[in-house]
């Protein structure tokens, strides 16, 4: 039995880890949001696999992920591989720890929100100290970049994140639960509270408006 589920979730965490590098390939037909900086949503496969197994697998799949990426389609080298893995991990594996002792769709959102909060603060500090040495530019000059520049960049995309990870989790659940991967948790009300189709509207409408916040940004 023990086996059974062993392998239920190998087949699992190695699919969201092939969802998540297709996202990652796919991201890199978008434009930027802000100058070199381009929205990756594969955190949201990342964080959906964190609310589904725990915060080790966000780490897990984030750890796979960014080194594959950075094997093959990044040109960022080790630091981007480092930036990446921070980014992401700070991001999925907060949202996942808070969800695990609260799984209820508050205990999702809240933990969404304070993984946002603190990826935020986690690349200002680190593009604070990393970016010099890997742009090659003057600690003053990404000193005045991080407010125009990788605030908003960190607060649209951990927005873009919660929103779509509120919008594709019970579904998401729903169709591994019928795939017969993951089984039933006996306490997991994750979306109850609300009917599904109001928190598909309310994050529609969250993606819609940041959307709209990057093309102002972009203008």
């Amino acid at each position: 039995m023990k086996d059974k589920k062993l392998i239920r979730k190998t087949v699992t965490l190695s699919m969201l880890c092939a969802l998540a590098y297709v996202a990652v390939f796919l991201s890199r037909m978008l434009p930027p949001i802000v100058l070199f900086l381009q929205y990756d949503p594969k955190d949201v496969i990342i964080t959906l696999g964190g609310f589904i197994f725990g915060p080790l697998s966000s780490a897990i799949i984030s750890l796979v992920v960014s080194c594959v990426e950075a094997v093959t389609v990044s040109d960022t080298g080790p630091i981007g591989l480092l930036m990446n893995i921070i980014s992401t991990c700070t991001f999925a594996c907060t949202a996942a720890v808070i969800y695990k002792k609260k799984r209820t769709l508050s205990g999702a959102v809240i933990g969404l929100i304070a993984g946002c909060v603190f990826m935020t603060a986690a690349m200002l500090l680190w593009n604070y100290a990393i970016t010099p040495f890997y742009m090659n530019i003057p600690r003053e000059t990404v000193k005045g970049m991080l407010i125009p520049a990788f605030l908003p960049f960190n607060l649209i995309k951990g927005g873009l994140n919660t929103a779509f990870t509120l919008l594709l989790y019970k579904p998401v659940v729903t169709a591994l639960r019928k795939a017969k991967l993951i089984e039933q948790a006996k306490n997991d009300s994750g979306a109850k509270k609300l009917p599904s189709v109001v928190i598909a509207v309310v994050s529609v409408l969250i993606i819609v408006s940041l959307i709209a916040v990057i093309f102002i940004l972009k203008k």
